[in-house]
């Protein structure tokens, strides 16, 4: 009996499959569905996903604890937003943390705000009522 010689031949990995190929809706030039922005013209393609490093954390959290303090002049620049209507819970749960955080430091800001006040107006109360320290009480 011939025995056989020839080692079994080794399976050859199947081919990757192609890179899906889309068109950039600016200039129409073929990219691939891994890219945010365009090779030819840069334009955006789709969003990049939110980062929730520490860093990216500490930076909305201290956003979001210090956005009433600057009267909401920023609101439309808080990422919070973003966050809170991604798709990944992770990510929603930054930004309901941060939502969290911003909510408290208005109901801060308010309260420390009404009691400022409130101690601007006892004090000129106060004044008037001693006539500036002339009367004779």
């Amino acid at each position: 009996m011939p025995e056989n010689s020839a080692a079994p031949l080794a399976a050859s990995p199947p081919p990757a499959p192609p890179a899906q190929v889309l068109f950039c809706p600016v200039c129409h030039e073929p990219t691939e569905a891994r890219f945010y922005f365009c090779p030819n013209c840069g334009a955006s393609l789709r969003a990049k996903p939110l980062s929730i490093s520490i860093g990216a954390q500490i930076w909305i959290y201290a956003f979001s604890i210090i956005l009433p303090i600057i009267a909401f002049i920023m609101i439309s620049r808080w990422p919070g937003v973003k966050y809170i209507q991604s798709s990944d819970a992770k990510v929603r749960q930054v930004g309901f943390i941060a939502a969290a955080l911003l909510a408290i430091s208005t109901i801060v800001t308010f309260w420390l705000a009404i009691v400022w006040i409130q101690g601007v107006v006892q004090q000129s109360l106060n004044g008037i009522g001693n006539l500036g320290g002339l009367g004779g009480y």
